[in-house]
């Protein structure tokens, strides 16, 4: 028992910051990241009499973080964040809120005002469903053409002009709340 705990803390030791930096790329959140890697040392502990030295311990640690990567999209996918066209129209399809047809005021040009909208931005963004994030960043942000960003991600372009508009919907509403309603 005490050899598997000094195991299990040498390899946190050595090898967390290289999976959390994975686990980061992987989910763009600092905080879930965190805790998937917190999870993957979990199931190294429960799991170490199944490690048979075949591989490196961190191959062996990546396979699990892949496993709980996985687990994390996938309860993602079952409990998504849904945005309805009702909150933005009504039944003969007007907008429900006509202040959201007013113009927002300008950013003024000082660079600290834009470093924040832009850091607000940016949360709205991570706040999109993770397909829907992954196409704005595609198209907007890389500025990747229609046609490489649908068969990128195997979708039809009347689907991705429907998720785009979904989600630019879904940003403008996450902006009104969060910058231009503490302005």
């Amino acid at each position: 028992m005490k050899q598997k705990e000094e195991q299990i803390t040498q390899w946190i030791e050595m090898y967390s910051e290289s999976l959390l930096n994975r686990a980061l790329y992987l989910v763009s959140d600092k905080e879930d990241a965190a805790d998937i890697v917190q999870e993957v040392f979990l199931v190294a502990y429960t799991s170490f009499d199944s490690f048979q030295g075949k591989s490196s311990p961190l191959t062996w640690l990546y396979n699990i973080l892949r496993n709980k990567i996985a687990d994390f999209y996938r309860n993602k996918y079952k409990n998504p964040v849904n945005t309805s066209l009702s909150d933005f129209f009504d039944e003969e399809g007007s907008w429900t809120d006509q202040s959201i047809l007013n113009s927002w005021q300008e950013i003024s040009e000082n660079s600290s005002e834009k470093e924040d909208f832009s850091q607000v931005l940016d949360e709205c963004i991570e706040k999109l469903p993770p397909r829907w994030k992954i196409l704005v960043k595609l198209y907007y942000l890389e500025d990747k053409k229609t046609e490489i960003v649908c068969q990128e991600m195997e979708i039809s372009t009347t689907n991705l002009w429907k998720i785009l508009q979904r989600s630019r919907l879904q940003l403008r509403k996450c902006l009104e709340i969060n910058w231009f309603g503490n302005v």
